[in-house]
């Protein structure tokens, strides 16, 4: 598997997300129906910076040698961070009646990336030819 097409596409997603979260959060609250108020907005910008951060990891890192015992912390951090939230977003995407134009595709990029993490985290690279 190449892991610089990996890093890269979830680098983009994740980038993208991040510069929403923290440029436009009251768009966002208007959007989704959400009344607006000062704690929110700075939480959105929060998660927006940490999509922005975890975005240059991955950008930073595509160019090294990942999976099995190789850079295993930035493995299994997006890992992590799209497995659970596959999950969390699997439970409400079949219950979902609003904002499904939101909810299904953003679980289905979210699963991609934790399958494929996962896949990385648990193959030697040395191995994959």
């Amino acid at each position: 598997m190449n892991t610089k097409i990996i890093l890269t596409a979830s680098a983009l997603t994740l980038g993208t997300l991040g510069i929403l979260l923290s440029f436009l959060p009251n768009e966002i609250l208007k959007y989704l129906q959400i009344e607006s108020s000062q704690i929110i907005i700075i939480f959105m910008q929060l998660l927006g910076a940490l999509y922005l951060g975890f975005g240059m990891l991955n950008w930073m890192a595509k160019g090294s040698t990942i999976g099995g015992i190789y850079n295993r912390p930035i493995a299994i951090g997006n890992f992590m961070h799209f497995g659970v939230g596959a999950i969390a977003l699997l439970k409400i995407a079949f219950s979902v009646k609003e904002f499904r134009e939101v909810v299904i595709p953003l679980t289905m990029v979210y699963t991609i990336f934790a399958v494929c993490y996962g896949y990385i985290f648990r193959v030697n690279p040395s191995k994959v030819k």
